[in-house]
């Protein structure tokens, strides 16, 4: 019984049947489909901890670094952050790749060991007596390892939709049969569905699409905080108190969006909603857009002998991060005068804001759950492990590259060209979508199972 266990881990979540073998045409059982979405809720609670834990460790970072180690600076903690989203970018299609010929518990397991030992290190990275930081470094660059994981978790997850798909299609097919049955014999290319190719076009295209959708709103979250504070003079408090609401109000209204978009992919399709998406998201970025001849409050304090001192992108992106300092003061409020924009570009004004992240909360999770479906409706009934790899490696890409992007372009030319450019960015990726919209389209209908 112990080795049947064994070779049934082992095998493919869809089998080793091919299209038009007598294996590809049994149609799951009740204890299979119930097994299954027992998996499913398992791995999505897995998810949810992951996340939970990234969510609290993250405000974290900045004082902690500061705590062990006096010689880290700005800079330095640009890298502790970027650290995570390396390790999950090398991590994914090692683990995908892995999950492809061998059980998925192997490389579940192995990354949550990973992750848990490195979060231990992270917890006692004040015990040696120097090189803190760098204990640091790695410790984040190891828990970003173990979330490399999420390949694995959605590949199952995918790969559990497209057997729901197929167990649904040879139902169909049999129906078929019978009225072919009664109607008249039918020819066997009628039948019997003709092996294919996953379409590499597209699989591209989805990943390129994933990746500006992640990178649009990892720099959307990374400008929140310094934006709010530079146009509305908000104190770090302030900041990081009212910010987190808009956050979390950002997120309700992502799980309302998920609710919904079932019903209405089924209506108009989710290449149609993923084109949606990405135009409420370019409406979200011009309305963030500074127009008017009001200017926000400037930030005179820090002026020091008439010179400008110069920013750095760790400055930039601290701002989260910043603790009080020693007497208990806030520091002075507004736009830092070192940044020479805040002297003629005006001000966005509240309302502006809010609107603007109302629509990219629209637009955002629809273009997040649109794209990782076609996805994996292009992959098809194939192991799918090392392409979710690299679906999640993109995404970290994307986390790593947007939060500089914008700091950068933020601190030396202000929101003005910063949203300018990301609403180019979106008109390209619609361009993009618009050239391959034809080619996304699910396994089964690019080879004639089901009709779209």
């Amino acid at each position: 019984m112990a080795s049947l266990g064994v070779e049934a881990e082992q095998e493919p979540l869809l089998g080793h049947s091919i299209p038009g073998s007598r294996e590809w045409d049994i149609i799951e059982t009740e204890e299979h489909y119930k097994s299954r979405w027992r998996s499913i809720r398992i791995l999505y609670l897995t998810m949810f901890l992951s996340s939970v834990g990234f969510s609290i460790v993250l405000m974290s970072i900045w004082p902690y670094l500061q705590k062990i180690d006096q010689t880290a600076d700005a800079s330095f903690l640009g890298w502790v952050i970027a650290s995570f989203s390396l390790g999950q970018m090398v991590a994914s299609p090692i683990f995908g790749l892995w999950s492809n010929y061998r059980p998925r518990k192997e490389p579940l397991t192995v990354s949550i060991l990973i992750s848990v030992a490195a979060n231990c290190l992270y917890a006692y990275v004040q015990v040696p007596a120097s090189h803190n930081k760098y204990y640091m470094l790695v410790a984040r660059g190891l828990v970003g390892f173990g979330a490399g994981n999420v390949a694995v978790i959605r590949s199952y997850i995918a790969g559990a939709t497209s057997l729901q798909e197929r167990t649904s299609s040879m139902a169909n097919t049999s129906a078929c049969q019978a009225l072919g049955f009664i109607l008249g014999p039918a020819s066997t290319d009628e039948v019997q569905v003709p092996q294919g190719n996953i379409d590499q076009v597209a699989v591209v295209a989805t990943n390129v699409l994933f990746f500006v959708i992640l990178f649009i709103f990892a720099l959307f979250e990374t400008i929140v905080t310094p934006l709010t504070m530079d146009m509305y003079a908000w104190t770090r408090e302030q900041a990081v108190l009212y910010d987190g609401i808009i956050l979390a109000a950002l997120g309700v209204e992502a799980v309302i969006i998920f609710m919904g978009i079932k019903l209405l992919s089924k209506k108009v399709g989710e290449r149609a909603i993923l084109l949606g998406g990405l135009i409420v998201i370019w409406v979200g970025f011009f309305i963030l857009l500074p127009w008017g001849h009001q200017f926000p409050k400037i930030q005179w304090e820090d002026l020091h002998n008439n010179s400008i001192p110069n920013t750095t992108f760790g400055e930039i992106i601290i701002t989260l991060w910043k603790i009080p300092r020693e007497d208990h003061n806030e520091g002075p409020t507004g736009c830092p005068v070192e940044q020479a924009w805040c002297l003629y570009t005006p001000m966005i004004h509240l309302a502006q804001f809010l609107t603007s992240a109302v629509l990219i909360g629209i637009g955002y999770p629809s273009c997040n759950v649109m794209s990782y479906t076609l996805y994996s409706k292009i992959l098809g009934p194939k192991p799918q492990g090392m392409y979710m790899g690299w679906l999640t490696a993109s995404g970290s890409a994307a986390r790593i590259l947007g939060p500089v992007f914008i700091s950068q372009v933020y601190a030396a030319w202000g929101p003005r060209w910063a949203f300018s450019l990301v609403c180019g960015i979106v008109v390209l990726t619609i361009t993009l979508l618009g050239v391959v919209y034809r080619r996304l389209i699910a396994f089964s209908v690019r080879h004639g199972r089901i009709q779209e």
